[in-house]
């Protein structure tokens, strides 16, 4: 009985095929963008592809999972819980707005296409656990549970700001953030989470 080797796909190629996402995304509606279209974009085929990612939303994740590792390799905050959650999101809006036309495409159609939305959900959590493990805060259990949905809600209602937000300093971002985090804080407060 023969073993088939499986290929292994150099990340290279896997960070080629984000790229690509990205710059079609930043050139027109990312709604109307195909695995093909990444594929040729990238320079790979579609096949590779295929083994690369399981669907468009993927690609996403793999972004996100990239804006995470940057946002985390260059945090560096001391202050309040509510500072470093604070400093940490702003921080990573300031990553986000590096590719800020793509995201504000691919954010276009993840509205318009309620699977990818669904899809999205668990990742954006992924991510707010990760940004509150730099924080020093806890993520373990129901407390921490509630913690990473809070601070999904707010980065998602804040990411809505930062969409319209065209300023430089992102004024009405910080604006959102900073009255969204006091509201939980409130809430968590009372709740002794």
């Amino acid at each position: 009985m023969s073993t088939k080797r499986q290929k292994t796909i150099p990340s290279d190629k896997r960070m080629a095929a984000v790229d690509a996402a990205l710059r079609l995304a930043s050139g027109r509606d990312f709604v109307n963008v195909t695995l093909t279209d990444i594929a040729d974009e990238a320079g790979i085929t579609l096949g590779d592809m295929s083994e690369m990612f399981e669907c468009r939303e993927d690609i996403i994740c793999a972004y996100e999972r990239r804006v995470d590792k940057d946002v985390l390799e260059s945090f560096s905050s001391s202050g309040s819980e509510r500072d470093q959650i604070f400093d940490i999101l702003m921080e990573r809006f300031d990553r986000l707005n590096q590719d800020r036309a793509a995201v504000v495409s691919i954010l276009g159609s993840v509205r318009a296409d309620p699977k990818q939305m669904v899809i999205s959900l668990p990742h954006v959590g992924r991510s707010m656990a990760w940004m509150l493990e730099a924080c020093g805060i806890e993520t373990i259990g129901i407390k921490g549970a509630l913690r990473v949905a809070g601070l999904s809600g707010i980065y998602l209602w804040t990411l809505r700001t930062w969409c319209e937000d065209d300023s430089e300093d992102m004024a009405k971002t910080m604006a959102t953030l900073d009255k969204l985090l006091g509201r939980a804080e409130s809430i968590a407060g009372t709740l002794s989470l």
